[in-house]
């Protein structure tokens, strides 16, 4: 895919969304902090760019000297930028932000016909493209996720991203879970958490996925905090409680699925 290709295919799977998966939030106090998010939340878009051989230290620089910069000048919000820690893994994941999806096509128009950026992208593809596949989610934070923010969140340790498939009609009692248990108790054993997501309404799978991110001082530590949680008596009869109500697990067959991530030198959250 060329870089015209895939800003057109941006574009068009942007363009039906909008305001149905904004309008249908309902602010609710997150149960860590008291705070609420903002009536109309921000737009979050995950992008995943799988890396073509040889080319991370060029894509890095590209990033580095010139993306950034000018996300920044087109109000293009950089949150974090992200490899996996599995070397053999080669994709570059990063979150952006916007204050809706309508800005988000605004913006990013502006960014892709700035000649500046032009000019970078021709350059360092002067020897091959960059990226052979890119995909990019749109999604909102979920009422109990915690504020936004960047900075040292990880403390010099690891992100993990986590993403659960519910069965169908099973996302609001997992959310429940989550809201009411879950958080607090990976607290508890040790884990920061940091964003939590819906898909937006349009997006593939948005009535039965939940995002989000971890961070942990190692791997190791995610292991250790995973065993004591699992062993928890109050997860044991949240979880318990929560199947018994649903019918069943919260999550589909295979449905649990985790990345662990190092930022980038140039992440705004490490």
């Amino acid at each position: 895919m060329n870089r015209r290709e895939f800003l057109v295919s941006s574009t068009i799977a942007a363009g039906a969304l909008a305001a149905g998966g904004c309008a249908s939030y309902q602010p609710t106090p997150n149960p860590l902090t008291g705070s609420r998010p903002a009536t109309t939340p921000s737009v979050y878009e995950m992008r995943v760019y799988t890396i073509a051989p040889g080319k991370a230290e060029d894509l890095h620089n590209r990033f580095r000297n010139h993306t950034l910069p000018l996300f920044q000048r087109h109000g293009i919000e950089s949150v974090g930028y992200f490899m996996p820690t599995d070397p053999t893994d080669q994709r570059l994941h990063f979150l952006i932000r916007y204050p809706s999806r309508e800005q988000r096509e605004i913006r990013w128009k502006a960014f892709g016909a700035d000649p500046d950026w032009q000019a970078a992208y021709k350059a360092s593809e002067a020897k091959g493209g960059l990226v052979t596949k890119a995909e990019n989610p749109f999604f909102i934070r979920t009422d109990y996720s915690p504020a936004h923010r960047t900075g040292n969140v990880s403390k010099g340790g690891v992100f993990e991203l986590r993403t659960y498939t519910t069965p169908p009609g099973l996302l609001p009692n997992l959310d429940a879970r989550f809201r009411d248990h879950t958080i607090k108790l990976f607290a508890k054993h040790g884990m920061t958490n940091w964003l939590y997501f819906h898909k937006t309404a349009d997006q593939p799978g948005a009535d039965v996925t939940l995002a989000y991110f971890l961070a942990h001082a190692s791997q190791a530590a995610a292991k250790a905090s995973f065993a004591s949680f699992g062993a928890d008596p109050a997860w044991k009869a949240a979880r318990e409680a929560s199947e018994k109500n649903a019918g069943g697990s919260l999550t589909a067959p295979g449905g649990v699925k985790s990345v662990f991530l190092a930022a980038t030198d140039y992440s705004p959250t490490r």
